[in-house]
């Protein structure tokens, strides 16, 4: 072998070698499109941490209601039979705009006479009333005379007993007096004697003085005679006048006693005739009218020989009402949550929207609202009401224009809505960190927003 065939040789191994490196070179290398992808995933991977840690997310609690109307008399209501009977007339029917005092339908009751026998029970009653009202004024006027009766009888009593008082004082003063001259006249027998003794006085004398002394004790037992006959006199007086105070009062508290009965007996008839007059009230409302402008939803009853109780329902009807509110049930774990003004989002049936409820401010469709009222029991079934109101201050994405609520002819009572109730504005990295470990959103039950928590945002979307 010559050397310029082994020159040419090791060239050729050479060449050979260096091409076997590069095809390995290459075809251990990394693509570009792996390159491409890896950055894209890495950015991907940092933009979400980033988003974790800046982006906020709204917390919110969803629930499920219905429209309704605020005042709870503009809300569904049944029309009852006001009287037994039966319905023989309609004037609705239903989907029928009725407006206030309107007839709806006409009852009547079984007997035809009722009316005529009620009035005549009626007329009755008041006779009865009058005459008990009559008699009760007869019994007042006799108490009256009766009281004066015995005023008279007080001072014609007391008079006699004043009169029997001095007739007494009288004869208590003859009897004295008549003692009186019993003393002098045996004082005069005692000194007659002694001058018959001296022989100054004849036996005449001494006679006539004791004459005398016997005519004086017969008047002193005169004198107390008539002295116990006043005094028993004025005593039977003084009885007599209290007997005849008696009689009087008593007489007087009979007829007191026969006016509170006979008033008693006008206050019955009276409460009769309220009932009767009730009775009649009904028994004359033959035409059932309504009480306020609506729509008759459901006829319950048929017309004829259907005979209805009193206070049965008639028919169902839905008053009309431009103040509407939304009944909204959440479930019982997110009712403390819940605090009244809390802004609520609204997305009705049948109107197109998009919600985004950790995005407020980009929702399509949605309406904005205020709770107004958290029931303050559940329904039985562990489900809470809230009474949501229009939003006044609920703005457009614009931020600039009103959004009210659709017009009644789309926001009928019945619609069904769904909403959520809007707490506080936290971080997204927050959010998911709490819903993988099952915590409570971030709100105290005063509404305040927990440490870290930002306060919720008032840029809600209205489509």
């Amino acid at each position: 072998m010559t050397p310029s065939s082994n020159t040419s040789t090791i060239r050729t191994t050479t060449t050979a070698a260096a091409l076997a490196s590069s095809a390995a070179t290459t075809l251990v290398k990394t693509p570009r499109a792996f390159k491409v992808l890896a950055r894209l995933i890495s950015t991907f991977f940092g933009l979400v941490l980033a988003a974790m840690v800046f982006a906020p997310w709204q917390q919110s609690i969803s629930g499920k209601g219905r429209v309704v109307a605020f005042a709870p008399m503009e809300r569904q209501q049944e029309i009852s039979a006001p009287i037994e009977g039966n319905v023989t007339e309609w004037y609705v029917q239903e989907g029928s705009i009725v407006k206030k005092g309107e007839p709806l339908f006409k009852i009547t009751d079984n007997d035809p006479a009722i009316l005529d026998r009620l009035m005549d029970e009626r007329n009755a009653v008041v006779a009865r009333r009058e005459a008990a009202a009559a008699r009760a004024a007869s019994l007042a006027s006799r108490q009256r005379a009766l009281e004066s009766s015995r005023a008279a009888a007080v001072r014609a009593a007391s008079s006699r007993v004043a009169m029997s008082k001095q007739r007494s004082a009288a004869a208590t003063r003859a009897k004295e007096a008549a003692e009186e001259s019993e003393r002098i006249s045996r004082l005069n027998v005692d000194r007659q004697k002694q001058l018959q003794k001296q022989g100054l006085a004849s036996d005449r004398v001494v006679e006539l003085a004791e004459f005398e002394v016997v005519r004086a004790t017969t008047e002193v037992q005169r004198a107390f005679a008539t002295l116990q006959a006043a005094l028993g006199e004025e005593l039977a007086l003084e009885q007599d006048q209290a007997r005849t105070m008696n009689d009087i009062t008593a007489s007087i508290d009979d007829a007191r006693a026969s006016e509170a009965s006979a008033r008693g007996e006008e206050a019955n008839a009276s409460s009769e005739l309220a009932r009767l007059d009730v009775r009649l009230a009904r028994q004359s409302t033959m035409d059932v009218k309504a009480a306020i402008d609506g729509t008759v939803l459901r006829l319950l009853k048929g017309q004829g020989n259907v005979f209805v109780k009193s206070g049965e329902p008639i028919l169902v009807l839905v008053p009309d009402t431009e103040v509407r509110a939304v009944e909204l049930w959440i479930d019982g774990n997110d009712m403390p949550l819940v605090s009244k003004d809390r802004d609520v989002r609204l997305q009705f049936e049948g109107w197109p929207a998009v919600q985004f409820t950790g995005w407020p401010s980009v929702a399509i469709g949605t309406f904005g609202g205020k709770v107004s009222l958290v029931d303050a029991t559940d329904d039985g079934t562990g489900q809470f009401r809230l009474l949501i109101v229009q939003d006044p201050t609920d703005k457009n994405g614009d931020g600039k224009s009103d959004a009210p609520w659709p017009t009644g002819l789309y926001l009928r009572q019945g619609v069904r809505v769904n909403g959520w109730v809007m707490l506080d504005q936290v971080s997204l990295g927050f959010e998911l960190w709490r819903r993988f470990n099952a915590f409570p959103p971030t709100v105290t039950p005063g509404g305040e927003p927990q440490p870290g928590a930002k306060p919720k945002g008032k840029d809600k979307a209205k489509g």
